[in-house]
This record gives structure tokens, sequence and C-alpha cells, in this order.
């Protein structure tokens, strides 16, 4: 098992940024796919961005593609999460997730993919 910790969540104003950290308590951290979910209110979670043990490959929800970029600093045990142009949609819990992959250099973007979850960080953007 691995521990996250996120955090740089915030309240922002709409058209604002934000960036998410995501901090892993593992030396294999580079042997892990990481994804970031969200929730809002009433609504379940859903998929935002993964990127790949290496970070050669991501993949975006459509809601979030061109707005956010995911990223990793393997060195630091860190991925990020920069948010930009954000909307009031984008106000939710957001979760980092991560699943050892070993040497599979690949995203996953379905929550039943990862079996480890951080306890999340709020997000809340105003008008």
């Amino acid at each position: 098992q691995v521990q996250l910790v996120e955090s740089g969540g915030g309240l922002v104003q709409a058209g604002g940024s934000l960036r998410l950290s995501c901090a892993a308590s593992t030396r294999a951290f580079g042997s892990y796919a990481i994804g970031w979910f969200r929730q809002a209110p009433g609504k379940e979670r859903e998929f935002a961005a993964a990127i790949s043990r290496s970070g050669s490959s991501t993949s975006y929800a459509d809601s979030v593609k061109g707005r956010f970029t995911i990223s990793r600093d393997n060195a630091k045990n860190t991925v990020y999460l920069q948010m930009n142009s954000l909307k009031l949609e984008d106000t939710a819990i957001y979760y980092c997730a991560a699943r050892s992959l070993g040497y599979i250099d690949a995203v996953r973007a379905q929550a039943a993919e990862y079996n480890n979850w951080g306890q999340g960080t709020q997000v809340t953007v105003s008008s």
C-alpha cells in the first residue's frame, strides 16, 4: 500500500488557476500509474486526468482537456495537476489515486483500476 496526500486546493475565481500536488510515500513511485479524479456535491466520482509511470503518456477527460495538465516528478514522488481557466463546474473534491503497474508504462482512466487513494483536497471555483 502507498499513502497519498493531496494539497493545493482552495478557493479561486472563475478563470483562475490552481496547482494540485499528490505526494506518495513509496520508494517505488516510478512504477505507479497515477490518476486524478473528482467528485462534485451530489455527483459520482469522475475521471479527470491520468499519467503513466514514466510520464510519457497522459489522458484527460473531455471536460478538462486543454485546461488541465498532469505531470510528475518521480525524484520527488509527486504528481501535479495544473488547472487553468477554471470554471464553476470544476468545483469538487479532487482525489489522486495510484496503481502499481510494474514495468507497464500505461495510463489508467477507470477508478476501479486504482487501489490506493488519497483523502482529497477541496477545489471551489466562485463567480
